[in-house]
Parts: C-alpha cells; structure tokens; sequence
C-alpha cells in the first residue's frame, strides 16, 4: 500500500485554527509546500474546512485541515464557525495561529479552550513576526512568517513530536489469533459491492490476519459451506459482511466462531461494548419513534443500499413499528440527538478513533442509545451472543 492509498481514519489530523486573516492558509501552504490554500488580504477567504491528504515530514501520512476564520460573522458566518468546531472533532493535533500584530484575545482564548475541553495537543503559531515579535509568550509558541518562510521548519518539527501519540494497541483480529489459524472471510458479490476490489475493512482485516501469521480463505456467500467442507482443517473463525449473516450463520458449524467485518470495526475503533449495549434499543423502539442510520462515507446510493433499504426494512421487520428514518453521510453528523430513539452508525473505516468516539459520546451524553450496522443485523437475525464469542467478556454478558 502507498502513502496516497493509506486511508484517512489511519492518518493524523492536523488542524489550523485562528482569526480571519491571521495567516492560517499562508501558514498551511507554508507547512505543506504546497499551494494547498487559497490566500488573500481580504478576510474571511477560506469559507468552509479544506481537508487535504498528503505525507508531511518529519510525521508521515497526514491530513491538513485549514478551517475558516473562528470570528467570522453574520449566518453565513455562524455557519462557517460551526463547521470549524465539526473540525475539531476530528483533530489530533491544532495549530493556533496568531496574528502577532493583535496577539492572543476573545477568540483565541476561546480556541485554547476548546482545545483543553476536547483534548487536543496544540501549539500557537505567532504569525507575522516579519512585521513584529509580538508578546505571544509560552512554551508551546513557535514564532514564524508564512511570508518569509521563517519558523516553519521549527512548526514542522514542533508538529512531529506531537504527532508521536502513544500507538494504539487495538487490532481488528490478529490478537486473537494464533499462528497458521484459518479465517473464512465471506465477502458477498452483488449490486453494492465495488468492482474489482474488496472494500477497505476487508483489505484491512485481511492484512491483520497476515500480520498474525494466521491463513484468510476469501469466498463469496454462496460458496461457504462448500468451502468449510472441502478445507482439510477446520477454520478458528468466519469473518462475514452483516449483510450476509443470516446466509452464513446457516451455513457455519455451530463448533466454528462467527463475527463480521462491522462488528471488527467497531472494536478496533473503540466502541464495541456500546454498540452491544446500544442494540438492546432495537427490541424498545415503538411507532413514530425516529432512528438515525449513519455512515462515516459517501458513496453512490443504489437500489438495495444497506443503509437507506435494507436496515430499515430490517427494522421494520424485526419490530413490526412504523419508526422514522434520518440519514446522515460522511461529515454530517448532528451534535443534537435529543430527538432519536436510537442512533445506527456503520462500522467507520473512514473516520478516525477519535472522531468515531466522538460521535459516541454524542449519543451517549445525551442518553440516546447508539449500535452500528453489523451489532444490530447480528441482533435482528438472532446471532448476536454468537458473534461475539471471540470477546468473551461481551459473549459472558449476553
């Protein structure tokens, strides 16, 4: 896999945040190298988050997010403040950067804050320092010019030791697994499915599997328990779309584990144990309650669309109410989920940990249930205690 093939939700967010024309895109296309932003003396040029993947060094894959002025105004600009706060939730690392000639006031007080509340490692970018020094003070200040390059390489290597955060020590299922074990991974061919190629969780499943030194067998679902049959051992587990579990619950020995790729997202994005809380809400639902089905990316909407066809039909099915169904896709995502009963979110290979987390804590701040696809097809068909008998602490609470 190249640098330009790793996904975004494996890359650290850098974020730049400020007041209009305090430099923040100068600062961005400085770091970068790149003309990556739109620059102007006028205020206010950068008007919505830019989002950029790219390698930088010393760090590595990354994506830049240069964000709009913090004290814009007017609707449009109360708009363009709260998709600079939506940035937020998706940041590892924030870049304050201030304009020296004003120094530190309302708005970048306000910006620290947020920082602190949210826990984002940051530094403050004192910009301009061509002009004036400034008396922006403090250890995590870094004093530079975007207009003659001046400190950006001290910003960069600043950048480079935040972006050392402690690595994540969760795998999707190679932790699980002993060597030369075999996994049957069931990847259904249909309407939906990408021509030629696997979707990312199963790319990334498949590698985790490698990297334990354990065996991955990829068949379709018409073709598993044929598979099971001819192996001449008997796999430690199947691995299966949600879509599919139905088919491959019939088709897998009751002696053979079973999970899916979405349940395995979920825990390798750290909120498995809620979404298998959050499931029990399915059975609770009742008429005119509302729903809302999430995903973390966009795609093409086709006819038998998991997240607008078959879970709500599911839903219906399962619990014979009329619930109302919202969608969201890719960045959208309400901080209100007051008015749901019950929040479903796909198994979030595009987002970050942190941004996954954060979407949680959305829901469970505002005590609104909150499962994804996989959890709660598992739930629907019947098979969820099943499904999560690799993690025995989630099969022993069943």
């Amino acid at each position: 896999m190249g640098l330009n093939d790793i996904p975004s939700g494996e890359r650290v967010h850098i974020g730049f945040f400020g007041r209009r024309n305090a430099g923040k895109s100068s600062i961005v296309n400085a770091v970068t190298n790149q003309g990556l932003s739109l620059v102007s003396d006028v205020a206010g040029t950068t008007t919505d988050p830019v989002y950029k993947a790219m390698e930088l060094l010393p760090i590595g894959p990354v994506v830049i997010i240069d964000t709009a002025g913090y004290d814009d105004e007017g609707m449009l600009g109360e708009m363009r403040v709260k998709s600079t706060k939506q940035a937020l939730n998706r940041t590892d690392i924030a870049v304050l950067v201030v304009d020296a000639q004003l120094g530190m006031g309302e708005c970048e007080k306000e910006l620290t804050e947020l920082f602190e509340k949210k826990e984002i490692p940051y530094i403050v970018a004192v910009n301009k320092t061509d002009i004036t020094k400034g008396d922006v003070t403090g250890d995590n200040c870094v004093y530079v010019s975007a207009k003659t390059g001046d400190g950006i390489f001290e910003l960069k290597e600043k950048l480079g030791t935040l972006a050392k955060l402690p690595a994540r020590d969760v795998r999707i299922i190679g932790d699980k697994l002993q060597r030369n074990d075999l996994v049957v991974l069931v990847v259904p061919i249909d309407e939906s499915a990408p021509k030629g190629r696997l979707i990312l969780p199963q790319q990334q499943t498949i590698r985790d599997i490698l990297d334990a030194d354990a065996c991955a067998v990829v068949v379709k679902d018409t073709e598993l328990a044929d598979t099971i049959k001819a192996l001449g051992k008997k796999p430690k587990l199947v691995i299966t779309d949600s879509q599919a579990f139905a088919s491959a619950n019939k088709q897998t020995p009751s002696d053979i584990m079973l999970t899916s790729f979405s349940i395995l997202m979920a825990r390798y994005k750290g909120f498995l144990d809620t979404a298998v809380d959050g499931a029990r809400a399915i059975d609770e639902l009742k008429d005119g309650d509302r729903v809302l089905i999430s995903e973390g990316c966009t795609h093409h909407r086709q006819c038998g669309d998991i997240g607008t066809v078959k879970i709500p039909n599911w839903l219906k099915k399962h619990t014979g109410k009329n619930v109302e169904i919202h969608t969201t896709s890719g960045r959208e995502f309400p901080d209100d989920l007051s008015q749901y009963a019950l929040v479903i979110h796909c198994g979030g290979c595009m987002l970050t940990p942190k941004e996954m987390t954060y979407r949680m804590k959305c829901a469970v701040d505002q005590g609104v249930p909150f499962t994804n696809y996989g959890v709660a097809i598992a739930h629907m068909t019947g098979i969820l205690k099943r499904s999560v008998e690799i993690f025995p602490h989630l099969y022993e609470k069943l």
